[in-house]
């Protein structure tokens, strides 16, 4: 099955559509990975959906005809890239 579905085409839509779950699904294994309690399931969703979306356009410029799986194995590492950061940043701070 191939994930990726260029913007320029007609199937665009499609594939936006397909980036987004495969987010969801990475966002949804960070959750899963990373348990520290300091962020919530939504946090680990939008990383995911950050990551989906720039590992999209990684894999659009770089791979062709890539699968489901490896579409999401490369969202995930992106996303969790991007938790660490949104951690990173959060520091110390505690819900009042």
């Amino acid at each position: 099955m191939v994930v990726f579905a260029s913007l320029a085409g007609a199937n665009w839509f499609w594939g936006v559509i397909l980036w987004i779950i495969v987010g969801l699904v990475a966002g949804w294994l960070i959750h899963s990975a990373v348990r520290s309690g300091r962020t919530g399931m939504g946090t680990d969703l939008i990383a995911g959906l950050i990551g989906g979306v720039i590992a999209g356009i990684i894999m659009g410029f770089f791979v062709s005809g890539a699968g489901f799986w490896w579409a999401v194995l490369v969202a995930f590492v992106v996303g969790l890239i991007v938790d660490w950061i949104v951690r990173a940043s959060a520091g110390n701070r505690q819900a009042v």
